[in-house]
């Protein structure tokens, strides 16, 4: 197979000065009472405003605990974890995270859900304009009609949809989603992939994406972030993904660079990184 173009893992791609987003030299340790339990090790990832990033490896490989230092919900032990060269020492609207339990408050309607982030971030904007935020952002992600259901009301897909408007209704910087789809149905997965496309492409956010699906993350992301297996991971490799913007499921399946990338990435987690079963 013909070798492909990766970016070596502890190789920044922008210096510290340009960077947007800039993970540098993160560990993280949790003290156990048989001594450190180190999740994380050395992990450095430069991220450019505006990129698409997906994030693969096995469970237990650090993965969700390295987006939660990037919302701010911890800590690294070591290492700087910098937004616009600042550092990140608490969640902020600047940050907005998408979970895959969804994260609803069940007592609300949809509206209510995404008006409560909205008063919650812009307490001095009319009443009229959070308004016109939230019926903006219902509509799209298509759920206009179902503005007034609690959750319960709502199928899967649906509640992920408001969870994804409310995140995007407060216009954060940065869009962190933690296996937004790994709960729904293939089509339902496959419909939510193209409209998130389509609003990263019509709002530009930065996305960091946690997922297991390599097809996914092949679809969707400008970069593929493959880490080690844990414990002590990092970043294996990073892969720039080659299929031109907008795209097309059908056509970059018939690709065969689709197959070559498809293959390396099972090769890596299968073969290279394979759980130990000891």
């Amino acid at each position: 197979m013909k070798t492909l173009r990766t970016q070596p893992a502890q190789q920044n791609a922008q210096s510290q000065q340009e960077s947007f987003l800039a993970i540098s030299q993160v560990s993280k340790i949790y003290p156990t009472p048989k001594g450190e339990y180190v999740v994380l090790k050395n992990v450095n990832l430069d991220v450019r405003e505006g990129e698409f990033i997906c994030v693969i490896g096995h469970s237990g490989c650090g993965k969700t605990t390295l987006l939660n230092m990037v919302g701010g919900f911890s800590e690294p032990t070591d290492g700087t974890v910098t937004l616009h060269g600042r550092s990140i020492t608490g969640p902020g609207p600047d940050r907005m995270m998408v979970f895959q339990g969804y994260a609803l408050l069940p007592w609300l309607t949809a509206y209510e859900n995404i008006y409560l982030a909205v008063d919650s971030v812009y307490p001095s904007k009319s009443e009229a304009e959070k308004k016109q935020i939230v019926r903006e952002h219902l509509a799209m992600v298509g759920l206009a009609d179902a503005a007034h259901k609690q959750p319960a009301q709502l199928s899967g897909g649906m509640r992920q949809r408001v969870s994804i408007a409310r995140a995007l209704a407060i216009r954060p910087e940065v869009l962190i989603l933690d296996e937004p789809f790994g709960a729904l149905d293939a089509i339902t997965k496959e419909e939510l992939q193209v409209e998130l496309l389509k609003i990263w492409g019509d709002h530009r956010c930065t996305v960091l994406m946690i997922t297991h699906d390599i097809d996914e993350a092949l679809f969707l992301a400008d970069r593929l972030v493959m880490m080690t297996n844990g414990p002590a991971a990092t970043i294996g490799e990073v892969i720039p993904i080659p299929f031109p913007r907008p795209r097309d499921r059908d056509r970059i399946m018939e690709d065969p660079e689709f197959y070559k990338l498809r293959n390396y990435i099972l090769d890596y987690l299968y073969n290279r990184f394979a759980h130990d079963d000891e």
